[in-house]
């Protein structure tokens, strides 16, 4: 456990904090934080986080409660990992999820926590994580989809001081840097993190000189309480008291052949608190796709939910964990134990909010999303170039890839879009001018969102054309089991991915591979899976299929999955839509499911190799 080194000891007194002051130090720490994602952005080398922002900041009370952030992690974790004295001028570094008790999920994601120091005394904590491109191991990029033990998939930094009393520890850092393939890269993008957390230190010291210490540290307590008051009233608001909801969802596979695994969620509210239970899970994975959840991230990613669509005014932090007990099986996919490997939890961080979307709506349509949160997909490209005047110098790419968003209450599923709001493209001129390849099509794919009343989001192809021999890798999922579609709304369409090789073969890819050759004029086509349909497709309106249908994202053959038959200008044939829709309402049960899973699961494991060309995964157990 951390030791906090402090000149000063005196307890601070606790004051009022007037409405306006308190919007004042909202609002400045929610500046600060985006100000945190600029410095990181405009110093950052790896394409991940440079153009995609796969990076994290927190700013937290001296607690280590977070007041703002994107993501969340736990700086309580991580201090109780922590054996030593914090003083001010450290910084700290880890990459280890098995020493910080999870605050991180994987070794690629490098953490840096810093104490925020005044007069004195911690007056709160800057924190930022990103994902690095490559730390080392086996495969480039760090991501062996084979990996068994999280010692394949490269440096793991215990938690220790990068910078002691200000002083960098030079020594450590190149000890680390020499385990990477890129270490400019890696270098750079520390120094980011690191600059961004000192960015937010200034800030919330300008905060306790402008309004003092008191004031300061009373409003952060304010506004953890605001948000604790909020979410009491909105549990028993959406909860029935005593009740007991559940759902279950899966990870397709686990990239050596096992799955599916089961991911069971089940809540309970009693009085004012409720209690999330991840029991009946499967098993930990045998391959790289366990997620090592840390209970104060699972309290986020409820808070995150509950408020973003019950009441997103609120500024969602850490202040209503008191009202939400976990429970997480250790050994299960959950919580596996070291040396599990954990590189691909991208997977099972999806699925939590589809988990959430099936758990939380089943008792208020509002609150009630279609499937389709259902993966974080990966690309990766390395090698050496052949010739010219780059002759065996080293590239290496890193890219998220970006699916169809679910159908919602209020409306249509994002068409190929990212999992996180603040997640964007690399953009394709981008690609271009850095790698050795050409981007052919980056396109919606019709059809592949869930028919429903609120459609699901298309998926997207990417054809990449490689110009260098090299290796790929890929990380996605919604390969086998569908992203389920809600209140007689359709599943959406799984993700493929295969490459059409320069001498004319097709080559299909299973969802999770990685030293997959590749020669000049391959083309990989990455395609992603569609959202899940929300609502009955024969309710939506003709005229707006039809739309989409001159747009591209429906097809006219997709139209009649809504009951709609267009023309060849591609409008409606009304007397033929009403006699389509007519029979296809006799044809159905009167009462529409609630989910549409695409069929039970007997039945999609009897059709997997038929329908994907791929085999059945083996049924995990427990050992």
């Amino acid at each position: 456990m951390a030791t906090i080194v402090e000149i000063t000891t005196e307890p601070l007194t606790t004051t009022d904090v007037d409405p306006v002051t308190l919007d004042l130090v909202e609002n400045g720490l929610r500046n600060a934080r985006y100000e945190m994602d600029e410095v990181l952005f405009r110093t950052a080398l790896s394409p991940g986080i440079r153009e995609q922002h796969d990076e994290f900041p927190l700013i937290a009370d001296p607690a280590g409660k977070m007041v703002v952030g994107q993501f969340g992690l736990s700086i309580p974790d991580f201090l109780a990992g922590f054996a030593g004295e914090i003083r001010e001028g450290d910084v700290l570094l880890t990459s280890d999820p098995y020493a910080c008790g999870a605050a991180i999920s994987h070794a690629n994601d490098w953490l840096v926590v810093m104490p925020i120091f005044f007069g004195g005394r911690v007056v709160g904590w800057a924190s930022m994580f990103g994902h690095m491109s490559d730390v080392g191991g086996k495969t480039p990029s760090s991501m062996p989809t084979d990996a068994k033990t999280i010692y394949e998939e490269g440096v793991v930094i215990p938690p220790f001081k990068l910078y002691d009393g200000g002083k960098l520890n030079e020594d450590a850092l190149r000890i680390i840097l020499n385990q990477v393939r890129v270490p400019d890269w890696n270098r750079a993008d520390l120094n980011g993190l690191v600059a961004a957390c000192r960015t937010a230190t200034r800030r919330v010291q300008e905060m306790c000189a402008r309004f003092g210490v008191e004031t300061y540290v009373s409003a952060l307590d304010a506004l953890l309480q605001r948000n604790y008051d909020a979410m009491k009233t909105l549990l028993q608001m959406v909860f029935e008291e005593g009740r007991t909801l559940s759902f279950t969802d899966y990870i397709c596979d686990d990239g050596v052949g096992y799955g599916p695994y089961e991911l069971k969620l089940s809540l309970t509210r009693t009085g004012e608190r409720v209690h999330l239970d991840f029991s009946g899970s499967s098993p930990q994975a045998i391959g790289p796709v366990n997620y090592y959840l840390n209970e104060n991230l699972a309290r986020m990613f409820f808070g995150i939910y509950m408020i973003t669509v019950a009441d997103p005014q609120i500024l969602w932090n850490d202040g209503f964990y008191p009202l939400v007990d976990v429970t997480i099986p250790d050994g299960s996919y959950w919580k596996p134990k070291h040396p599990a490997a954990l590189n691909a939890r991208n997977h099972g961080i999806g699925r939590v909010f589809d988990l959430f979307g099936g758990l939380l709506g089943q008792t208020n349509p509002a609150l009630l999303n279609a499937a389709g949160f259902s993966s974080s997909p990966h690309f990766m490209y390395s090698g050496n170039y052949s010739g010219g005047d780059r002759k065996g110098e080293w590239f290496q790419l890193y890219s998220i890839g970006f699916g169809g968003i679910p159908g919602r209450p209020l409306g249509d599923g994002p068409d190929g879009h990212s999992l996180w709001p603040s997640f964007v493209n690399i953009p394709c001129e981008f690609l271009e001018s850095y790698y050795p390849l050409r981007i052919e099509k980056w396109e919606t794919v019709a059809d592949t969102g869930g028919a429903g009343l609120h459609r699901g989001g298309n998926g997207v192809d990417v054809a990449y054309r490689f110009l260098e021999p090299g290796t790929i890798a890929i990380h996605d999922d919604r390969w086998l089991m569908y992203p389920w579609g809600v209140n007689g709304g359709a599943p959406g369409a799984r993700g493929t991915k295969w490459i059409d090789r320069a001498g004319g073969a097709r080559e299909v890819l299973p969802s999770k591979c990685h030293d997959v050759p590749v020669r000049p004029g391959d083309v990989l086509h990455f395609v992603t899976w569609g959202g899940g349909g929300w609502g009955d497709p024969l309710e939506r309106d003709p005229a707006l299929v039809a739309k989409e249908v001159r747009r591209g994202l429906v097809t006219a053959e997709g139209a009649r999955a809504y009951g709609v038959v267009v023309t060849g200008d591609s409008g409606v044939d009304e007397t033929a839509t009403d006699a389509l829709r007519s029979s296809m309402r006799e044809a159905r049960p009167s009462e529409l499911p609630v989910f549409d899973m695409g069929g039970s699961m007997e039945d999609i494991l009897a059709r997997c190799e038929e329908e994907t060309g791929l085999p059945a995964p083996k049924k995990p157990v427990w050992t």
